[in-house]
């Protein structure tokens, strides 16, 4: 007999005092542990980061550069690292868009991904994103600024250009037209930029479509970064 079985048999009062008995273990486990201490980082296994060594060399390689580099190994690391082969094409065509040379400075690039991922309600990538724009740019408020309603944000017209063209990509794809390259034309955009904002745009669309469906979470120490600007060199912390 199952314990659903054994309930429904039992007499309505019975079935009231279990249930409030269950709520009330639930309860009292959900008080005692955290929720950031029981959470998962995804839904799907990801590797302990502690222990990386069942990993291809070049995964746990670049991991452990991340983790050097940042003090703490991003999620997306470690959910893309159990399937190395897209981890690999994932991380190439990522540092192919953000890594380059480009008319858009890195904290433009910061700004599509942010604005763009809000659009598509991707909690990893705004919170993530979010923290190296609030880097980049040395901008506290600026990330929630872009995330919440990038046309109220303290960013330049060109910027605001750009973020149009990328939420439109975004979208509505199948609507942009000459009259859009036209307005970016305007602000000084060249056809190599604007390539850029569509591919990151479409990268991003990809990773956010991922990662909700994942329910992939954002490390807690994004949440700081960049919060605080950083004091003048030479004056004491």
């Amino acid at each position: 007999m199952t314990a659903g079985e054994w309930v429904q048999r039992g007499s309505a009062s019975d079935s009231k005092r279990i249930a409030s008995a269950m709520l009330a273990i639930i309860s009292a486990t959900e008080q005692e542990i955290p929720m950031s201490q029981t959470a998962k980082i995804c839904r799907y296994p990801t590797p302990d980061p502690t222990r990386l060594d069942g990993l291809p060399e070049d995964v746990r390689q670049r991991i452990l550069e991340v983790q050097d580099k940042a003090g703490f190994v991003p999620n997306v690391f470690l959910a893309l690292a159990r399937r190395p082969d897209e981890f690999r094409a994932f991380l190439a065509y990522h540092d192919a868009l953000l890594l380059r040379d480009s008319g858009l400075s890195k904290g433009e690039r910061e700004m599509i991904i942010v604005a763009t991922s809000a659009a598509n309600h991707c909690l990893y990538c705004v919170v993530a994103h979010g923290a190296i724009l609030r880097i980049h740019e040395k901008a506290p408020m600026l990330a929630d600024q872009v995330a919440t309603n990038y046309r109220k944000a303290d960013i330049t017209p060109r910027q605001h250009a750009m973020l149009d063209f990328a939420l439109k990509v975004c979208l509505e794809s199948g609507a942009v037209g000459d009259a859009d390259y036209a307005a970016l034309y305007l602000h000084g955009f060249s056809d190599e930029d604007i390539w850029d904002i569509t591919s990151i745009t479409a990268l991003f669309g990809l990773s956010n479509r991922l990662a909700n469906s994942i329910s992939l979470r954002p490390n807690a120490e994004f949440y700081q970064l960049g919060r605080q600007p950083r004091p003048p060199k030479g004056c004491s912390a």
